[in-house]
């Protein structure tokens, strides 16, 4: 069974830098791609990011592009969201999701998620 892990949320200043780090684990994992999402309190679920495994290339929600980052390391697998300058309009549940198929930003499009990890970004 495909076991998706996140961890490295918390509480940090707005200006702040977080690193968030999702672990995939099970028989023969593989997928074609890797997603961010995030759900705050009251609203939807959105997509943030997403990486494809094989070449790297990335996509972002124009929300975060320029201050977050999605990068993976293969030989772990092993996902990350860098992210910087952090506002208090990011907090929210964040979730590492995997896509068998293709790279997505719709999150029904995705097979596997973790359970999330906060991050609360104070004023």
């Amino acid at each position: 069974q495909v076991q998706l892990v996140e961890s490295g949320g918390g509480l940090v200043q707005a200006g702040g830098s977080l690193r968030l780090s999702c672990a995939a684990s099970g028989p023969s994992f593989s997928s074609y791609a890797m997603g961010w999402f995030r759900q705050a309190p009251g609203k939807e679920r959105e997509f943030v990011g997403a990486i494809r495994w094989r070449g790297g290339s990335t996509y972002y929600a124009d929300s975060v592009k320029g201050r977050f980052t999605v990068a993976s390391d293969n030989a772990k697998n092993t996902v990350y969201l860098q992210m910087n300058s952090l506002k208090p309009e990011d907090t929210a549940v964040y979730y590492c999701a995997a896509a068998l198929s293709g790279m997505y930003t719709r999150g029904k499009e995705y097979d596997y998620w973790g359970q999330g990890t906060q991050v609360t970004v104070s004023s």
